[in-house]
């Protein structure tokens, strides 16, 4: 099983983003999923996960308000909607998942990830 990432792309500042991540085989059933970021220079850090039944979101404080980690009901997909963009949100973004039922908000803890989006906000 493969992660696809896509919809990323450039945004002005204060503006909308909806990114996806999409299982190349099955569903993204009894797997956590979680998004992280990392820009140039930078370590990759946690954005926001979801447990496998939607029911706990943990975010990062720095997108806490802006961004929502949801997942279709089908549970193909995961989704990270983004609004009210700023220029600090301009990195790499990664989606990830995990059969572990503790996870935290460390990459290590998450074993399949996709391939990245770029998403670059502008001021």
């Amino acid at each position: 099983v493969q992660l696809q990432a896509s919809g990323g792309g450039l945004v002005q500042g204060g503006g909308y983003l909806r990114l996806s991540c999409q299982a190349s085989e099955g569903t993204l059933d009894y797997v956590a999923a979680a998004w992280f970021r990392q820009a140039p220079g930078k370590e990759r850090e946690f954005v926001a996960s979801m447990n496998w039944r939607g029911s706990t979101k943990y975010y990062a404080n720095s997108v806490k308000g802006r961004f929502t980690i949801s997942r279709n009901q089908a549970k193909t997909m995961v989704y990270l909607q983004m609004v009210n963009v700023k220029p600090e949100d301009t990195a790499v973004y990664y989606c990830a998942t995990t059969q572990q039922q503790r996870y935290g908000d460390s990459p290590t803890s998450f074993t399949l990830w996709g391939q990245g989006t770029q998403v670059t906000v502008s001021s």
